[in-house]
């Protein structure tokens, strides 16, 4: 029934998604189970694993599709899994949760390590760019980098900055926006016009300290999601992603992809 599965229906290619996933015809839903991610059988690995591999990670971690919320189809997403990035569409209901979250957290007050690295989003259309930074630099201490990798050096030189510096580090660090722009772009039979609406919004969700947290630059802060651990990672983070599909029950544009052990 609606809500029982992550969905994938229409999503069209925005500039944002350079990590877009898979960009296969979805699978028939079984017994009209909605199905959110792209391509029958075995989890795929797509644009994210070249966009790693652009910014000098070794591939011990890739995405894959997430196909569902039931526990046979989490089941097939390899373990362990140190992030999640969601694609969702960003509708007026969305925006009126958005503002009123932020105005209950601001009042209420919640806990965030210290140890959380967050960035705000300065750059168009880059919130896959920034929800990869988010997953990689929130679990840098398990990626193997290359001894060059841009990513590696943009992490050592922000980590001591503010999310709002780190955002305009961002704008001026040749290597990664070269490389943003180039993914971008691939696979893409016609590029979207400068000028197109870009509706679609990637977050992270990763877990630092037993927390799990979701940071999107377009907010002041990271979220507090409460408990989790290493083993519940994934099914704690799909169950936030449902909390986003709940909220939205007439859409059909979600999408989840886990960084997970290759």
């Amino acid at each position: 029934g609606p809500g029982s599965g992550l969905r994938r229906g229409g999503v069209r290619r925005c500039q944002c998604c350079e990590v877009q996933p898979s960009a296969c015809p979805p699978p028939r839903p079984r017994h009209g189970a909605p199905s959110l991610a792209a391509s029958g059988g075995q989890p795929r690995r797509e644009c994210p694993a070249r966009f790693l591999k652009q910014l000098g990670i070794h591939p011990d971690w890739q995405f894959v599709d997430v196909y569902g919320m039931e526990p046979e189809l989490l089941s097939m997403v390899p373990r362990p899994v140190c992030a999640v990035l969601l694609l969702f569409p960003i509708t007026e209901k969305y925006e009126t949760f958005r503002t009123e979250e932020e105005e209950r957290i601001k009042a209420k007050g919640q806990d965030v390590k210290s140890s959380v690295y967050f960035m705000k989003q300065t750059i168009n259309n880059a919130c896959g760019t920034i929800g990869l930074i988010h997953a990689i630099a929130n679990n840098r201490d398990k990626m193997n980098f290359e001894t060059n990798s841009s990513l590696k050096k943009f992490l050592e030189d922000s980590l001591s900055m503010t999310p709002e510096e780190r955002a305009k580090y961002l704008e001026t660090y040749e290597a990664i926006r070269v490389t943003h722009e180039s993914s971008a772009h691939e696979g893409q039979t016609e590029a979207p016009s400068i000028d197109e609406k870009v509706d679609l919004h990637f977050i992270a969700l990763v877990n630092v300290g037993g927390h799990l947290y979701e940071l999107d630059g377009r907010k002041p802060f990271p979220i507090n999601h409460g408990e989790t651990s290493d083993d519940s990672f994934l099914e704690d983070a799909i169950q936030v992603c449902k909390k986003f599909m709940e909220r939205d029950p007439e859409e059909l544009r979600f999408n989840a992809i886990a960084l997970s052990a290759a």
